[in-house]
Formats: structure tokens, C-alpha cells, sequence
């Protein structure tokens, strides 16, 4: 099928020129509007206007321009005698291409100080209804809402005269997922509600992955428009494509690591904190991050909320790691690190939680805010004062513990985790856990609990190994028992009154 009409209207002008010039070399007409047609005749090209083909002028400062049944009717007539024939006595040509982009309203009301009024004008009310008419006719009308695809088109034309059916299906495909897109953008701003009746989700495929959870799983990356600072759109600087599991394993670090100002590391294995290390530098940070559980780091994930430096990366070479990521990598760094071939680095900056999380279960989803509550104060439990300078220890083991599953005990100790016990069904035996992997190092050292202790079990296991200074939320019918037994012992008790509970 010969193309001999196309009707181009755009915002994004990149490539356009070049794109007209080939479709005007095949004698193809181009009927245009606005700002677009004077773009194409100052490069040199003849131009239709829209107002030449539909007999009336653009309305009401150029919010009506193309809403007329000689534009749409020449869109969606099917290519049959009957329509054809009710098209010629109604005076209307077939248009067999729509070039179509929309106005930029993400982008918009992004901006600073974006008002009500400039938001709404930058909704394209005539664009969408071209495009979802041209996607409607694909068999015989080609959508293009991409200048990425002028290419692939001019190639198929050039070639064969036409487009495959299966092109013009994914061309269609491509018009409505854009349209819908745009209509969610703006639906999700003008609500302006954190948990709206109908929750519309734009999600860009970012590339395959190399497998799911398990090699026998496919798997996608998909991420957020908008939230280019977050860790679905890291750059990858060497090393093999990421997995399922990798993304989901970087993910835990990353979160972790943006929690801490000072320099910091963070070891993950199975979506969990192992070893979490702070410092004057990240060498520093890193080594007592892998001090504090050598065994669990092997094959692990890193995190660095600095960039790493030849120093961290000398150290980095002498295990087998999965991913590094930070916000940055020296050059000195990143020479030494590509002997490691199989070693991923990822580039991002830090970012504490913030916005809403999303997370499948069967038939839909669930959404809540992030996790974004900070220490910034207590109640002593109790008849004893926190050991002086406890601070530094006492938040990260706190920290470790929002980010290790539930049932989750966290003993921490000069400035690096020497226990953690993630996931536990009974509080006691995350206790038990950390305790044990701590074992001599736990004595003198902070104990952090994600959820209230309602038992004295903890703090009697927590006492036999020598802790100091136990934080949790309280809130426990078990509370006065927790004291009572801490008072016992000698531990001071810290009452964040926050929870932290991860599943």
C-alpha cells in the first residue's frame, strides 16, 4: 500500500527534518500544523496546513486545530469501497501516516513553581485523539510517536513500498501504551492523593534481565520515569548484566548505605544486611563491614555511600563479590577492578527512602509510604543511663535492624555489626543468632531489636553475653518484665517508639 499522505504535528522536533525530506522524496503530501509546519518549511519543504484541509481556522489560541472530521475521518476510514466512496462524496483524502508527540506535561509540571493554568495548557487534547485514531487503523494507517522509529519506517518504505503488518501492530502497540502513559501522568497529578481510588502506574522496560530468582525464570527490569537518582537506573561501568536477584540484592544495600552521613558499607546477601562497616574512609568502612561476617560476604553485594578510591578498591579485589555500587569509582579505582571481569560496578547516587513502596501479591498490589522514620529521640527504660558515646553504635544497629527481615537483633560494636539475626520466627532466636555470630565481640556491645521485646528471654540471652545497651520501640505488655530483667542484669533500655518491621 502506497503511502501518500502523511499529517505530522509534533513537540519533539529531533530528527524531523531529515524524516520529511525522505517522506517527500517518495511523493508522499504533508499536511502539518503550527509550529510544526513552520519548522518543516523553513527547512524547504512543501507543507499543507490543517486549516487548508478542513476549511476552518486553528480556534481559540491553537487549542482547536485538528479536532475535525476531514482530519479524523481521514484517519479512520477503513480502506474499503463503502467508506472510501462515503469519504470522496464528503469531500475528505485518506491519510495514511500520523507523526505524532505530545506535549512535554511531565516534564512541565516538574519545573519549579509550575502553576494550575500552565499545567492544564500543556495537556494535548488533539495529539492523543490522532495518534489513538491512527493506532485504531493500524492495518492501513501508520501510528509514529517516536522520532526512533523514523528510521526503521524510512527503511521499509524505501525498500518495500510498505510496512509489514507485525510493524504496523507494534507501531499501534507503542501509540496507545504512549497515550495511555500521558493520560496517567496527568491523572496522577490532578488527584494529588497519596492513595487514589485508581492508582495508574507508568513503568519504562529498562531491559531484560539474565534471569529471574532461579535460571529457569525470565525477567525484566522495569523502572519509574522520573526518579533517575534511584537505583533502577544506576549506570552500569563493567562486568555482566545483573540478575533478578542482583537488582533485589543492590536494592537492600543501597537503601542501607544513603541512611548513614558519615562514610559507610554495606554487605548484602539474600536481600540482607551481613556486614554493615562505618569510617573515616570507605577502606575503613569496608574493612570493618567485612570483619564484622567474612563468611556471608563471599559472592555478596557492596554499597558505598562514597566513591570508591584505589585504597577501597586494592581491598575489594581480594574476594569474590557480585555488584559494587556507589556514587562514584576514581580512576585509579576502576583500573584496578577491571581484572575483575565478572565484577558488576554500578554507579548512583545515594537516596534515602522516600515515596511510596510497591510490592506484587496474587491479583494485585500493595502500596504503602517508605520507611523514612529517623532516631531522633528516646526514652530511657528503666534505672540505668546509656553508656557514654553509645550514639554512633546505637544507630547503626538500629539502622541494620530496619533494614534486616523480622524477626531481626542486631549487635553492633566499634563502629561495624558483629551479629545479625534476620528473618527469625521468635524474637529469641534472632537473638540467639546475633548473639552467637557475635560471640566474644558482643560483650560491651549495642544490641538493636526491630520490634518490642515482650519476653525477658532477650534480654537474659543479651545479658549472658556481656551487652550493654539494648534499643527497641517498646509498646510490649512485657515491657515492665524487659526492664525489670535489664535493670537485673546491668543493661540500659532505649524506647525508640518506632517499629521497624520488614517481611
Amino acid at each position: 500500500m502506497a503511502i501518500k499522505t502523511a499529517l505530522i504535528s509534533v513537540y519533539d522536533k529531533e530528527g524531523l527534518a531529515d524524516f520529511a525530506w525522505a517522506l517527500a522524496a517518495m511523493g508522499v503530501e504533508i499536511i502539518s500544523t503550527g509550529g510544526t509546519a513552520r519548522c518543516l518549511e523553513e527547512a524547504g519543504l512543501a507543507v499543507t496546513r490543517v486549516h487548508e484541509v478542513t476549511g476552518s481556522p486553528e480556534m481559540l489560541g491553537g487549542r482547536v486545530k485538528t479536532l475535525h472530521p476531514k482530519i479524523h475521518g481521514g484517519i479512520l476510514a477503513r480502506r474499503v469501497e463503502s467508506q472510501l466512496q462515503e469519504l470522496k462524496q464528503l469531500g475528505i483524502a485518506p491519510i495514511d501516516m500520523v507523526v505524532v508527540n505530545l506535549y512535554p506535561f511531565e516534564k512541565t509540571v516538574a519545573a519549579p513553581g509550575c502553576t494550575l493554568d500552565t499545567a492544564l495548557e500543556n495537556i494535548d487534547i488533539g495529539g492523543p485523539c490522532m495518534l489513538r485514531a491512527a493506532a485504531k487503523n493500524f492495518p492501513v494507517v501508520i501510528p509514529l510517536c517516536s522520532p526512533q522509529d523514523y528510521q526503521p519506517v524510512i527503511d521499509h518504505l524505501r525498500q518495500q513500498g510498505d510496512l509489514p503488518q507485525e510493524l504496523r501492530r507494534k507501531l499501534a502497540v507503542k501509540a496507545f501504551a504512549h497515550t495511555a502513559a500521558y493520560d496517567a501522568a496527568i491523572a496522577g497529578w490532578l488527584q494529588g492523593e497519596e492513595f487514589p481510588e485508581r492508582l495508574a502506574l507508568v513503568l519504562e522496560r529498562g531491559g531484560q534481565l539474565r534471569y529471574g530468582e532461579n535460571p529457569h525464570q525470565q525477567a525484566a527490569l522495569y523502572r519509574l520515569p522520573g526518579q533517575e537518582d534511584s537505583l533502577a537506573w544506576a549506570q552500569p561501568l563493567q562486568g555482566k548484566g545483573l540478575s533478578y536477584n542482583n537488582y533485589n540484592d543492590a536494592d537492600a544495600a543501597f537503601a542501607l548505605v544513603s541512611e548513614f552521613d558519615g562514610p559507610a558499607a554495606v554487605a548484602v546477601k539474600h536481600a540482607v544486611p551481613c556486614g554493615v562497616g562505618l569510617g573515616g574512609a570507605p577502606a575503613q568502612a569496608f574493612a570493618r563491614a567485612r570483619q564484622g561476617d567474612p563468611v556471608s560476604i563471599f559472592g555478596g553485594i557492596i554499597a558505598f555511600n562514597r566513591a570508591v578510591d584505589a585504597e577501597t578498591a586494592s581491598l575489594l579485589k581480594e574476594i569474590f563479590l557480585e555488584v559494587v555500587i556507589a556514587p562514584g569509582f576514581t580512576a585509579e579505582a576502576r583500573e584496578m577492578l577491571a581484572a575483575k571481569k565478572n565484577l558488576r560496578l554500578l554507579e548512583c547516587p545515594n537516596q534515602r527512602p522516600q515515596g511510596r513502596v510497591l510490592r506484587s501479591v496474587s491479583g494485585g498490589i500493595l502500596v504503602q509510604q517508605a520507611d523514612d522514620a529517623t532516631l531522633t529521640g528516646w526514652q530511657v527504660a528503666g534505672s540505668l543511663q546509656p553508656p557514654q558515646g553509645w550514639e554512633e553504635d546505637g544507630r547503626l544497629a538500629w539502622l541494620t535492624a530496619k533494614y534486616a527481615k523480622s524477626n531481626a537483633i542486631v549487635v553492633a560494636k566499634n563502629g561495624m555489626t558483629v551479629g545479625i539475626g534476620s528473618g527469625c520466627t521468635s524474637r529469641i532466636d534472632a537473638a540467639n543468632i546475633a548473639l552467637a555470630a557475635a560471640g566474644d565481640r558482643a560483650r560491651g556491645g549495642i544490641m538493636a531489636s526491630d520490634g518490642f521485646i515482650p519476653f525477658p528471654d532477650v534480654v537474659e540471652a543479651a545479658a549472658r553475653a556481656g551487652i550493654s545497651l539494648i534499643l527497641q520501640p517498646g509498646g510490649s505488655r512485657g515491657d515492665a518484665e524487659a526492664i525489670a530483667a535489664a535493670d537485673a542484669a546491668g543493661i540500659a533500655m532505649l524506647f525508640t517508639g518506632i517499629r521497624h518491621f520488614r517481611h
